[in-house]
């Protein structure tokens, strides 16, 4: 009888340790479970946040950031696509976020779940990659322009894009070395559109670069930036945010965009499809629509806000600066690059391809 007794009590306690194994697992997972409900991953450029808003945020709401970055819109695009990792929030350029929509990879954004879109510029929303702003938010714009060294040039020289195909610049220009940009201020200076799908005017564009090759000192990449702040060149052709950094490096720098018009680029906020923690996306949102964070983050992006009650509360210098800042008719001649089938791809890249070919 005693012995079983032992039996009973051995079992018993095997019984008690069992489930209280079992306690302590699905307590585990209970907590893992909701460290993760709490946790937000955000896919953004390197460096495209003020790490002081991050943290303010996971004070305020709660929870955690996951902050992973990609170097572009292609291995963003691929990752995304992939579904190895749910991005909870992720910034797409004005392409891509068509890209991304058309491949149905994007969660239509809840209106009713968004605070702040009474914050930002007319003239930024509803644009042709995302009509009605069904799917993203604007994050930060920028513009295609002329960054120069006041020493030596003259921004009164450079009221239109044809300027740049002047004699006086022989050999002193540096060009990004991307065929939709460069196409396009060519088609601009013949006062046509960046988006021109024309066979006969592309001729004509292309006719028009090859004469600008005596120009032409260097056809670069992301080392356009330092070539001109260390004085390698007297011009280039840059984006708003390139030459920003390169003037921060050489105060005899300055950028302008030509009376022509120009292409105006905007990366933005959008929820993937497969995104886990869509809430916490939406808190996320809208704490970065919040004019005191988006200015606080523009000021450390360096880049300008698309949030016109943010633009408000940055310094005269900065908000007044019409390079960063255009006014209202040089906006309005602002255009967004259209996404283009393979065809009108290559025929643009061809053409590029063949006035780079005249500079070897």
């Amino acid at each position: 009888m005693k012995k079983l007794l032992m039996t009973f009590s051995g079992i018993a306690l095997l019984l008690v340790l069992f489930i209280g194994l079992q306690f302590a697992l699905t307590a585990s997972r209970s907590q893992s479970d909701s460290g993760k409900k709490d946790t937000i991953t955000f896919y953004n450029w390197g460096d495209y946040i003020d790490p002081e808003i991050l943290k303010d945020f996971e004070k305020e709401s709660g929870y955690k950031v996951n902050y992973q970055t990609f170097d572009s819109n292609e291995a963003m695009y691929t990752k995304i696509k992939q579904g190895g990792t749910n991005f909870d929030l992720a910034v797409p350029s004005d392409y891509m976020v068509a890209k991304l929509k058309d491949a149905g990879l994007l969660a239509k954004l809840d209106k009713s779940k968004l605070s702040g879109m009474s914050h930002f510029d007319k003239t930024f929303m509803n644009q042709s990659f995302d009509k009605g702003n069904e799917y993203s938010l604007p994050y930060f714009w920028g513009t295609l322009g002329i960054l120069y060294n006041k020493k030596v040039v003259s921004e009164g020289d450079l009221k239109g894009w044809s300027s740049i195909w002047s004699e006086k610049y022989r050999h002193r220009l540096l060009l990004v070395d991307s065929a939709r940009d460069v196409l396009g201020l060519t088609l601009l200076s013949q006062g046509k559109s960046v988006n021109d799908k024309n066979v006969a005017d592309i001729a004509a564009a292309q006719g028009k670069l090859s004469s600008l090759m005596p120009n032409v000192k260097a056809i670069v990449g992301d080392e356009l930036k330092l070539y001109m702040a260390q004085g390698e060149g007297d011009l280039a052709v840059t984006y708003s945010g390139e030459a920003r950094n390169a003037m921060e490096r050489n105060k005899d720098l300055a950028y302008t965009v030509p009376e022509d018009g120009s292409n105006l680029w905007l990366d933005n906020l959008v929820i993937p499809k497969k995104a886990e923690h869509k809430e916490a996306a939406y808190a996320l949102m809208n704490y970065l629509s919040r004019p005191d964070v988006a200015a606080k983050n523009a000021k450390y992006i360096g880049y300008a806000t698309p949030n016109k009650d943010a633009k408000a509360l940055l310094p005269d210098s900065v908000k007044n600066n019409e390079g960063f800042y255009p006014k209202q008719d040089l906006l309005d001649k602002l255009q967004v690059y259209e996404k283009f089938n393979q065809y009108w791809t290559q025929k643009y890249n061809d053409a590029f391809l063949e006035f780079k070919l005249g500079k070897s």
